[in-house]
């Protein structure tokens, strides 16, 4: 990993204390048109093998558990034919399409968890601490509460690769157009900007212009985008992590309660329908309770609460596989 630091916003110690809570070009392709393949992939299984498909899904910090699930493919030795992302889910999905293994993703993020003996406020004043609140950036005028410059140009270190052609994987990256109020699929071209759209929740982060587009977060549309895979893949895997909140004893939610909760109320409706009409092989929702959208210091309680999910997603494949 690339030592890299990022100047420090002065605003951003107080920001992050009342957030206390999702961090969250390419050519186009339309929700009812078949996604044409970006190259022809190395992640195809051995010959007689099913093909393996995994979605990752949207959910803020929640979406650190979908490295638990890259771990469970990793340690049975099966390497997904095609990926397909949403938001959180896009940028967990680079990572693994570029060729980093689900362990190496864990460390990654765990440079940047809190020590849960330290008291938050003390750690905010932290430098290392800080090292997830610098890559955002408030940016009132363009959209949204904030900018995710920093946590883009992190990813492009981390990346090195520009392109969806350079993945070693095939990936698909949900996206949704904010004025034609369509799904995009990205899957050619630059990878960074693809992404950043991709993460883009509405009245948080900026969203991002492409192909004469505004693109917004792709859980508004395709919250677990499994369905970008059914045409290619024998065997889809769909991962949900929206999450869980415990009803709080009082009655009326703040503003980033309201701001961080309303697009999960949407996002459970359309994945709850979508269901109805069509299911992966597999299908999990890892039982993440009263994590916020923006607490990615909490990895390790992340990580601790999808650890049923990630054995249970490993005896389901070894049960259909037979591995």
């Amino acid at each position: 990993m690339p030592d890299r630091k990022f100047p420090r916003r002065r605003f951003l110690t107080l920001l992050a204390t009342f957030l206390s809570s999702y961090l969250p070009l390419g050519s186009s392709v339309r929700a009812n048109e078949k996604p044409r393949p970006a190259h022809e992939p190395s992640g195809r299984s051995d010959e007689g093998k099913p093909r393996v498909g995994i979605a990752l899904g949207s959910g803020g910090a929640n979406g650190l558990a979908h490295i638990l699930m890259l771990e469970a493919l990793d340690e049975l030795s099966i390497r997904p034919y095609r990926i397909a992302g949403s938001s959180i889910g896009a940028i967990i999905g680079a990572l693994y399409a570029a060729g980093m293994t689900g362990r190496e993703i864990r460390e990654l993020v765990e440079q940047f968890i809190i020590a849960p003996e330290e008291h938050l406020a003390h750690e905010l004043l932290n430098e290392d601490a800080l090292r997830w609140v610098e890559f955002l950036e408030i940016d009132l005028g363009n959209g949204g509460l904030l900018s995710g410059e920093g946590f883009i140009s992190f990813l492009y270190d981390t990346l090195e690769r520009e392109t969806f052609e350079e993945l070693e994987i095939p990936l698909r990256i949900a996206t949704a157009d904010l004025w034609s109020r369509e799904q995009i699929v990205l899957q050619t071209g630059a990878l960074l900007p693809a992404v950043k759209a991709s993460m883009a929740l509405p009245g948080v982060f900026i969203p991002v212009i492409l192909d004469n587009r505004v693109l917004i977060d792709g859980g508004t549309v395709n919250p677990v985008p499994y369905d970008l895979l059914t045409e290619d893949c024998d065997l889809v895997i769909g991962i949900d992590v929206i999450g869980e909140r415990t009803k709080p004893k009082a009655l009326m939610p703040s503003y980033f309660e309201t701001i961080f909760n309303a697009p999960k109320v949407m996002q459970h409706a359309i994945m709850s329908e979508k269901r109805r009409h069509t299911k992966p092989a597999i299908y999990l929702a890892p039982r993440i309770v009263d994590v916020r959208a923006l607490e990615f210091y909490r990895a390790n309680e992340i990580f601790a609460q999808a650890r049923p999910a990630k054995e249970e997603l490993k005896h389901r494949l070894s049960k259909l596989l037979k591995v």
